[in-house]
Order: structure tokens, then C-alpha cells, then sequence
């Protein structure tokens, strides 16, 4: 069998990232806690969560994965902390429909950081399958739009271009492991989080799902998603992590029983279409590369 590329290894670890964090909405319901008080311990757990799995793949060499990320992966943990602090300020002042479409930009300005600061090419294929999922959003959340504030809508799109700007920047030192940045990132928005929250007055029930969450979804969920930019564009990256809007709602459906409306399962369809037609285009376009290299030598 041929070596998967570049390109293919990072759809693969990207996909498997969103598939494994797409249960988090549902962790979210089950823990039914105060969106501050949450993100105080889904931070803890985070940091816990991607420091146990850099410690069992580099052992003795963690300290110095930690170290080699330098300041950037200090202003990267900051921007990602930021971030989380900012969409949850959205959901607190505005409808959380109106922040999804919101955060749904964040491809958008992943390609354009990566256009401009990067002078990366973004095919348009990608800009073409950003449109089309984003549209499809717009359906999935369709009711729910409108009657949010300024203020939360500004929060929500400011949420999405610093997401944006994650992305592009471990796209640019993708010789660098920026994984570790995302542990500390945990602990800088458990400590933003913390002066709004009520950490102690958490059931045991309600630690048992944010544990799980932490640990078990999104620890290795952010380590493979940030992974991803080192191999595929930042804009490609953002794209797939759309998928999780569709296959969020699907795990509440099966598990606690909502209902989905037929405009969201219409919109689910068409933003899982855009990003199965662009991982094919993707495909070919590097099945295509490799047979000209060939027919060069």
C-alpha cells in the first residue's frame, strides 16, 4: 500500500478530531452546568487531557515538546483562550443560533489570514465548499436566528476570526509542535473563566460528564485538530470543523431524543455534501499531482 501524503494524513487526523469532539454538545447537556462553571473545569480537564497524551507518546521528553514551542505557542494558547472566553460571552448575549452562523465564519477568515500573511493559495474549491457550508448552517439554525444584541454577535464573530487566526499561525510554524500550547490554553481560560463561576458547587454526576468530556473528547479531539494545519491549509482545516455542527445535534437526537427540524436536516445535508466534495476534489487534485511527478522523471 502507498504512503498516505501530506495532504491525505491531514483530512485523516482532522476528521477523526472533529468526529471525536462531535459528542461534546451532548456532554454538554448531560453536565447541565452554568457555561462559566463548565468552562472552568472543561479547561482543567483539557490541560490534564492533552499533557497525559504528549507524556505517553514523548515520555521523558515532554518538558522539552512544552519548551520548544516558544512564545508563539503562548500567544497561540492565549488566542485560543481567548476564543473560548468570547463564544461563550456570545451564547451569554445573543441567540446561540445567530453564534453559530458567527463561528461558522471561521474557515472564511482562515483563508483570507492565510492569503494575506502567509501568501498561501487557497483553491477555490475551498472557498466554494466555505460558501455552500455556511449556507447550510444558515439552514440548521435557521429559527433560531435573529433577536440577538450587538454585543453578542460582535463577541461571536470576534470569536471566529481569533479561531481563524489559530489556525493560520500553526499552519505557519508547522515545523513546530503546537499541541502543548493547547494545554496551557486550558488553563488560561479555566483562570478567565474562574471569577464568574461557581467551581465547588458542581454535583458529582455533573463532574463524572465534564470529566469525560475533557479527557475523553476534547483532549484528543484539539490535540489531532491542531494537528491538522501542519500538513493541510488553516482554511481547510476550519472547513472541517463545520462537520461538528452537523454531527453535534445528531448524538442529542439519538441520545436524549431532540428532534431535529427537516430545514436542520437539510442544512446538515448539504454542509456534510460540501465537505465530502471537497475532500474528493482534494483527492484527485493530489492523485493528479503525484501521476505528473511520475511522468516528469
Amino acid at each position: 500500500m502507498a504512503p498516505l501524503s501530506d495532504h491525505a494524513k491531514g483530512l485523516a487526523i482532522t476528521a477523526l478530531g472533529i468526529l471525536l469532539i462531535s459528542p461534546d454538545t451532548l456532554l454538554i447537556r448531560l453536565a447541565a452546568m452554568d457555561v462559566w462553571t463548565l468552562a472552568v473545569w472543561r479547561g482543567v480537564f483539557q490541560a490534564i487531557g492533552i499533557t497525559l497524551i504528549l507524556t505517553v507518546l514523548y515520555r521523558r521528553r515532554t518538558p522539552e515538546i512544552f519548551r520548544a514551542i516558544g512564545w508563539t505557542g503562548v500567544v497561540l494558547a492565549a488566542l485560543f483562550a481567548v476564543n473560548t472566553i468570547t463564544f461563550l460571552g456570545a451564547i451569554q448575549n445573543t441567540k446561540v443560533a445567530n453564534a453559530l452562523v458567527m463561528l461558522a465564519t471561521a474557515p472564511l477568515f482562515a483563508a483570507i489570514l492565510s492569503r494575506l500573511l502567509l501568501k498561501e493559495h487557497v483553491p477555490r474549491r475551498i472557498w466554494l465548499a466555505i460558501a455552500v457550508a455556511v449556507a447550510g448552517i444558515c439552514l440548521i439554525v435557521w429559527e433560531g436566528l435573529g433577536q440577538g444584541t450587538l454585543l453578542g454577535d460582535g463577541l461571536a464573530i470576534f470569536a471566529s476570526l481569533v479561531l481563524g487566526a489559530k489556525f493560520t499561525i500553526i499552519r505557519h510554524r508547522r515545523a513546530i509542535n503546537m499541541v502543548p500550547a493547547m494545554a496551557i490554553s486550558g488553563l488560561f481560560f479555566a483562570a478567565g473563566a474562574l471569577a464568574f463561576s461557581s467551581p465547588l458547587a458542581v454535583q458529582s454526576t455533573q463532574m463524572l460528564w465534564v470529566a469525560i468530556m475533557g479527557l475523553a473528547v476534547i483532549a484528543p479531539a484539539i490535540t489531532l485538530t491542531t494537528l491538522g494545519p501542519r500538513y493541510i491549509p488553516a482554511a481547510e482545516v476550519g472547513l472541517l470543523t463545520l462537520g461538528e455542527t452537523v454531527l453535534g445535534p445528531l448524538w442529542v437526537w439519538l441520545v436524549i431524543h431532540e428532534t431535529p427540524t427537516p430545514l436542520a436536516l437539510l442544512g446538515g445535508g448539504i454542509v456534510v455534501a460540501a465537505l465530502l466534495t471537497n475532500a474528493l476534489l482534494a483527492i484527485r487534485e493530489q492523485r493528479r499531482l503525484v501521476r505528473n511527478e511520475r511522468k516528469a522523471r
